[in-house]
């Protein structure tokens, strides 16, 4: 019998044992040699006498490595038969008193010698040993389920051309346990002691399946963990079975003892986080409840904040066990980072970004960023303060400036920017449903654009103050990939315009996506984009805060913001009322091991300069795209073809990006 991990077995056994050397072996008597005459002299030139028979053959030379030996219940290869191949199929009988026994034969056939070979022709002999060492693994796997008794005998037939190989089966008795006890639970409470007997699954009644008690032993330790037992160790676990099958106790010690809540954290190590900021991070409070989950939780905050390539939370009691005080010790990371981004879009150009990044300027976790753009339509300069967990876990601090110059079909813009935020973004460790921001930024710009009906450019100067406050749900199951959910967000920034006086308008944007998987290898998905500017007229509007569509991110198969009005020289000038839709099935290719797949899509849109959007005038556009699954997120390209074409716009247009369209 089988031990489980700790768990110790008392097995009374009743069995029949046969003296091999008092019987016949292999099923003929031996002869008995003849007295031997002793004489003065011995010749040894004699040959000896021959060996007697020990009725056990010795080990075959030729047999295939690794081979089981010789069975009884399966006849041996005739002469001859070693040499021919054949085809063969596996039946297995005498499971119908087996409940489970569609998943019991799905863990054989995982491990099954004759399974994995069964494509290819073989041997009689071949076909022999693997029947021998699949009725030994079926046995194995009915005893994993508590079929202790279990016996299963191998056997060849003819079935036409081929080999019919049988495994029957005689399962036996299920062994259950006749009670389950948790001796020193009841010191728990009686309200934890209920939620804690729960937590072991295992019942009066039950089969012995040792996977379950194993199961059942950790989910009681971690329930122990999470109702304020830091200390509490599960005793060895003891089962009495019988043979034959009789009902099996389990007895499960469970020293409790007293709860205790959280009391203080002590941290050494680096970087120098201070106990206060690691009360930051932490989910718990001192005085609540000791959570083991929280701990756990806690070590995972510390790794995410990049700073730390290990954290080590010991849980240490304290005041005579009435308290548990926790001790932190950090090994740092790395705190520089250097990186880079390359893209390509139809209209935007090519554009390559690179940062220098310290993530601990200005202890704890405020990250200084220096970052650069240097592209054919937009470059720019700019430095960012990013302070992570900022008052509260997950709560960022944003102070940012910047100098750019843009120069794009609709506009070019040479703009001073400062600006400051708190937000709540996700990331991929904590992929989070509700997130937030909301903050203020100030911008001068000279902006050349369209500022009038007349379709001509002209120059002029801008000074802005704005407070965006954004509100997004997420439900989806990946930030890069998504294949399952939705995701709905909104956007609203009140601005002041200063230029001969000033003006008030609002900026609005609404946006929402879905993802439904239609099979194993393809997902369809789909957005919505709502947007409008009120207040204002669009000419008195900067060109760079009108809204524009086209583009990778937008209607594929257009141009960067070429959808919507034009001026006198086929340029767009921007507008105020957005619509935009999206639909497209993402399939991976099954042939590539589904690294490799292709996107069809439909896009569409519609751009006005009235403040409602416009839904009669739609252009749209018929592509596919291609990607590349990487281990940190889809590689797109993606080729559309306008369908209704205007003056200006190409025949296709090509997006190069990392992250699916949306």
């Amino acid at each position: 019998m089988n031990g489980w991990g700790s768990a110790r077995w008392a097995a009374r056994l009743r069995c029949a044992v046969a003296l091999g050397s008092l019987l016949p072996v292999a099923g003929h008597a031996q002869p008995v040699p003849p007295p031997v005459e002793q004489s003065g002299d011995l010749d040894p030139a004699a040959p000896l006498d021959p060996r007697p028979g020990l009725g056990v053959d010795g080990p075959d030379l030729n047999a295939t490595e690794n081979e089981p030996p010789p069975r009884a219940g399966l006849a041996e290869p005739g002469p001859g038969d070693e040499a021919g191949e054949h085809r063969y199929v596996l039946a297995i009988e005498g499971l119908g008193p087996v409940g489970n026994s569609e998943d019991l034969l799905k863990a054989f056939r995982e491990q099954s010698t004759l399974e994995a070979n069964r494509k290819a022709a073989a041997n009689a002999a071949q076909i022999t040993r693997r029947a021998r060492a699949d009725a030994d693994l079926l046995e194995e796997v009915l005893r994993s389920q508590g079929y202790y008794d279990a016996d299963v005998e191998p056997r060849t037939e003819p079935a036409g051309a081929a080999i019919r190989v049988v495994l029957e089966a005689s399962p036996g008795e299920q062994y259950r346990f006749a009670s389950v006890e948790l001796p020193g639970l009841d010191a728990a409470g009686p309200e934890a002691a209920p939620l804690l007997r729960n937590a072991f699954a295992v019942k009066p009644g039950d089969p012995v399946i040792a996977s379950d008690v194993i199961a059942g032993g950790i989910a009681l330790q971690t329930a122990l963990g999470e109702q304020g037992f830091a200390q509490a160790k599960l005793g060895e676990q003891q089962i009495e079975v019988d043979h034959p099958p009789l009902p099996a106790p389990l007895v499960r010690r469970v020293p409790a003892g007293p709860g205790a809540p959280f009391g203080a954290i002590r941290v050494s190590g680096k970087p120098p986080f201070s106990a206060r900021h690691i009360w930051t991070i932490a989910r718990f409070k001192h005085g609540d409840p000791f959570r083991r989950s929280k701990v756990d939780d806690l070590r995972r905050g510390l790794i995410a904040t990049s700073l730390v390539s290990a954290a080590n939370v010991r849980v240490v009691p304290a005041g005579d066990g009435r308290t548990v005080d926790l001790e932190v010790s950090l090994e740092p990371a790395p705190s520089h980072t250097i990186t880079g981004e390359l893209g390509y879009g139809t209209g935007e150009g090519a554009r390559l970004e690179a940062s220098w990044t310290d993530r601990n300027f200005l202890n704890p976790e405020g990250a200084l960023t220096v970052r650069g753009i240097a592209g054919t339509s937009e470059q720019l300069v700019g430095v960012q303060l990013r302070r992570s967990n900022f008052l509260q876990r997950d709560q960022i601090l944003n102070l940012q400036a910047s100098g750019a110059h843009r120069k794009f079909d609709a506009y070019e813009a040479r703009t001073i920017q400062l600006a400051g935020n708190i937000e709540r973004q996700s990331n991929f460790i904590w992929q989070k449903a509700w997130t937030w921001t909301y903050g203020g930024e100030v911008l001068g710009t000279i902006e050349r654009g369209v500022f009038d009906s007349s379709g001509l450019k002209a120059t002029r100067k801008f000074l802005i103050a704005a407070v965006p406050v954004s509100l997004g749900y997420d439900e989806s199951d990946s930030l890069l990939d998504p294949t399952r959910g939705f995701r709905l967000s909104g956007r609203v920034s009140p601005e002041l315009s200063a230029r001969n006086g000033h003006f008030t308008y609002a900026r609005v944007q609404l946006d929402a996506s879905a993802y439904r998987p239609v099979s194993d290898h393809v997902v369809a998905a789909g957005r919505l984009r709502l947007g409008t500017i009120f207040g204002a007229g669009d000419f008195d509007i900067a060109p760079s805060r009108r809204f524009y569509s086209g583009g990778g991110g937008s209607v594929r198969g257009y141009g960067y913001q070429q959808l919507g009005p034009k001026d006198m020289d086929g340029d767009p000038v921007g507008g105020r009322g957005l619509a935009e839709f999206a639909v497209e099935a993402r399939i991976r290719l099954k042939q590539f091991g589904g690294n490799f797949g292709i996107v069809p899509f439909f896009d569409g849109g519609s751009l006005t300069t009235e403040a409602l959007p416009d839904f009669k005038d739609w252009r749209f556009a018929v592509g596919l795209g291609a990607r590349y699954y990487s281990s940190f997120g889809p590689i797109r390209i993606d080729l559309g073809v306008p369908l209704n074409r205007q003056k200006g716009d190409g025949p296709v247009a090509v997006t190069v990006s990392l992250g699916q369209a949306f």
